[in-house]
């Protein structure tokens, strides 16, 4: 996340393109000069993969921690993620590719499935593989298969794609269909780097999906869990949502919902904010409520703190790189997919995608939840269309309405309405000046209730 992050920062200005640079062949080299082995200590890693935790100081093992074969995925994510950004002619930039082109061909994926049919959890120079399972859907892990597909030096058996997906529960909560994973940050650590929008698995093609529309009703359902409040606590609504894994009152854990796993009233900021490609909509009036309503013991020099618990008070006094990474990351996405397009340029990544059966995605359907029986949006007409379409509905009650567009991204690109409107039938109009060719979803709101439909430009 950090690597990206540098990335990022430069192309804000927040840091010149040679320090960034420079930061990050420090960081590259560090984890390609560490020292490899089985020892049980004064080791960075072990055929190719790192342990968990690193002593800040020696960059080596501490903790007695596992070589993690997550973790050594996430960083090679960042890993390649630098090596797309920093494509110039100096010689920083060239030893940048070099490095980091050396780090993810190091890597003995095949090693770390142990002969088993997918790839295991963690390893130990104490114990081996025992203890640790293998990596099974769904969760955080789907980037990690795809790098070891795609990998030119140690990939693992195509076989093993669908020993993850094996793992997976689909399943129906709040008017939403989807593969669940409580814990927010299972639906979008993967999402920061491989843009899922316009591709589909033999998995998600069998039910209409994609991973991101995937992750878009997970979010819209954890939302809808936290309006429901079946735990009482205080805070949760429309506005004030998330759960993921974070600090909270006792110590650590992974939070989530639905199903509630682990509910005890802490709202984790990451959770909602890096579902912003999804579902930006939802998202960024809840982010607007925690700096609006709790900014003063929740937002300080590094943004928000990891989580707070209004039931009881708490806010947490440190910051998480495993959040405010993707919360930088996801936000650039939305912004503009810029992490996506670079990320997806990577030939293994590529390779990785093709081996686990990913293809263009075909009629996807976008899930609109439970239809409120005082709000009806019509399907517009025509459609497709080329200049204009007409998009009506009805209300049965005088109300605020709202009628927006947005594209493929997620992004929001007009505002069609927004007024005071009568009970009864209203019609407005969607011209075709200034927008590309494609597909578009527009929504109707009010208040908590909404509704959306899906519309196709072509000229």
């Amino acid at each position: 996340f950090g690597l990206t992050s540098i990335a990022i920062g430069v192309d804000h200005g927040w840091v010149t393109r040679e320090d960034a640079a420079a930061r990050v062949l420090t960081t590259l080299e560090t984890f390609w000069n560490g020292p490899q082995g089985a020892g049980s200590s004064g080791t960075i890693g072990y055929q190719g993969l790192f342990y968990h935790f690193l002593d800040m100081t020696t960059a080596t093992r501490t903790w007695s921690c596992e070589l993690s074969t997550i973790d050594t995925a996430l960083l090679m994510a960042g890993v390649l993620d630098a090596k797309h950004y920093f494509d110039g002619v100096d010689a920083t930039e060239i030893q940048i590719r070099a490095v980091a082109d050396s780090l993810y061909e190091r890597v003995d994926w095949e090693w770390a499935r142990n002969s088993g049919v997918g790839v295991r959890m963690g390893w130990t120079p104490e114990t081996g593989f025992g203890g640790f399972g293998t990596w099974v859907g769904y969760n955080e892990a789907m980037i990690l298969y795809i790098l070891a597909l795609g990998s030119p030096t140690h990939p693992i058996p195509a076989s093993t794609w669908f020993t993850w997906t094996s793992g997976y529960v689909w399943n129906f909560h709040y008017g939403y269909e989807y593969v669940q994973f409580p814990p927010l940050f299972g639906h979008q650590y993967s999402h920061c780097w491989i843009d899922y929008r316009f591709i589909q698995d033999v998995y998600m093609a069998n039910r209409g999906s994609t991973y991101y529309e995937n992750s878009r009703r997970a979010t819209y359902a954890a939302r809808e869990y936290c309006i429901a409040n079946p735990g009482g606590w205080v805070g949760y609504g429309p506005d004030l949502w998330g759960l993921t894994a974070s600090d909270d009152p006792s110590g650590y854990v992974a939070h989530g919902a639905p199903p509630p796993q682990n509910d005890n009233g802490t709202i984790t900021p990451t959770a909602a904010i890096s579902s912003i490609p999804f579902a930006p909509e939802i998202v960024i009036p809840a982010m607007h409520h925690m700096y609006d309503v709790y900014g003063p013991g929740l937002w300080a020099t590094y943004g928000f703190k990891d989580a707070f618990n209004p039931t009881v008070g708490w806010y947490a006094t440190d910051y998480l790189g495993i959040d405010q990474g993707p919360i930088a990351i996801m936000i650039q996405n939305y912004y503009d997919a810029s992490v996506w397009e670079r990320f997806m340029q990577e030939p293994a990544v590529q390779t990785g995608l093709t081996r686990a059966t990913f293809t263009a995605a075909t009629d996807v359907h976008v899930a609109e939840g439970p239809e409120p029986a005082w709000l009806m949006l019509a399907q517009n007409a025509p459609n497709p269309f080329s200049e204009a379409t007409s998009i009506s509905y009805e209300i049965a009650r005088d109300a605020d309405v709202s009628i927006e567009l947005f594209d493929v991204a997620g992004r929001r690109v007009r505002v069609l309405d927004a007024s005071r409107r009568a009970a009864g039938r209203h019609v407005v109009r969607l011209g075709a000046t200034d927008l590309a060719n494609g597909v578009y979803y527009y929504r109707l709101r009010s208040g908590d209730t909404w509704e959306g439909k899906k519309c196709i430009l072509l000229r």
